[in-house]
């Protein structure tokens, strides 16, 4: 490696292969495989720095819930070929790939629970591969706000509930559950209301965060919670140091419950398709329409109050949802995706 490129060893870059599902299907593009989204992964290269591993979706056509243990081994030796390794898991919580809403009956509930045990389940065997040394599995509560707000108590109560059983789930295989803050998600649509259900759930050890640079930027401009906004509705977004402020207050409040962290950025729009009804809009890291300074709000998660490192990430990854399927299969995307961790970690990184 390139002493003049990176000045950090830790933590580990990955990319996220999801992106080749979220938002591609009959009524869009095509979905793009596994190994093509690998092959782009195993591909990219700044000064002789490569990506570390990725993170997958555990959701057919990429990986099944139901693989076998020889899918498993297939997988594990699609890792091993490209020198990459496999960190965080997404299980398919949702009713559409096999779950049920968090917050449902208990059939639903039942569901959303099962497809956590798959998960979990999935995440050891790849450990005893020898090619998960890292990484959480992550999950949200499958739900709509709009669904929540009927009886917002009663509705982040039973999230709670389902994420202990989820919990002690989780336990059971040596594993930590990180619940995505988004605002198309019930209950996990604020940064306040994240905190709420993260106390109320209250295994600080085994059910934590999971923060995307680019959804919690959201949370900031109070999308589906205006009570919750710390930015004022008619915003100048010249004022890059009135953000950052906002950024470090609403990151300040989730850091101690973040077991798992995105660097995305984020154009200030809001869009989505299927089952993500409202989401943010990730963009390119050179995008110009960006609102992020990717490296410095950066920190606002991975270093403490102190500015020094926190060192709670194993590894750090890239999530660039819904690119079109030509920016995706361009390997420059991913040159310059990984050159933009690769200054997040030279910024914020240890050794």
């Amino acid at each position: 490696m390139s002493s003049s490129t990176t000045s950090h060893r830790f933590p580990a870059l990955h990319n996220a292969m999801w992106p080749g599902l979220v938002g591609k299907g009959p009524e869009s593009e095509p979905f793009i495989d596994l190994d093509t989204m690998l092959d782009l992964t195993a591909g990219a290269e700044v000064d002789g720095v490569r990506f570390d591993g990725v993170d997958l979706f555990l959701s057919l056509p990429h990986t099944d819930i139901d693989s076998s243990d020889d899918d498993l081994a297939r997988l594990a030796e699609k890792l091993r070929s490209r020198n990459l390794r496999a960190g965080s898991l997404v299980a398919p919580v949702w009713p559409p790939t096999g779950g049920g809403s968090a917050m449902g009956d208990e059939a639903e509930r039942g569901r959303f629970l099962t497809q956590v045990r798959k998960a979990c389940q999935i995440g050891r065997k790849l450990r005893d591969l020898g090619v998960r040394p890292y990484g959480v599995i992550r999950i949200d509560s499958a739900a709509s706000p709009a669904d929540w707000v009927t009886d917002p108590d009663a509705s982040t109560k039973r999230i709670a509930e389902t994420f202990r059983e989820a919990g002690t789930i989780a336990q059971g295989f040596g594993e930590k559950l990180a619940a995505e803050g988004e605002i198309c998600w019930a209950g996990m649509h604020s940064w306040r209301r994240n905190v709420e259900l993260l106390e109320l759930v209250g295994m600080p050890e085994t059910v934590g965060f999971q923060a995307d640079m680019a959804h919690t930027m959201l949370f900031t401009m109070g999308h589906n919670a205006p009570e919750d906004r710390l930015l004022p509705e008619d915003f100048d977004w010249s004022q890059t140091e009135r953000l950052a402020e906002s950024y470090r207050k609403m990151a300040r409040a989730l850091r101690p419950w973040t077991f798992d962290f995105h660097v995305a950025q984020n154009d200030g729009t809001v869009k989505g398709t299927g089952s993500h009804d409202k989401t943010g809009h990730h963009c390119l890291p050179f995008d110009p329409n960006g609102k992020l300074d990717i490296v410095r709000d950066a920190g606002a998660w991975m270093r403490d109050d102190k500015g020094q490192a926190t060192r709670a990430f194993a590894h750090i990854c890239w999530d660039g949802c819904m690119f079109p399927n030509a920016v995706m299969l361009e390997p420059g995307t991913w040159n310059d995706v990984l050159r933009t961790m690769i200054a997040v970690r030279n910024a914020h990184g240890w050794d």
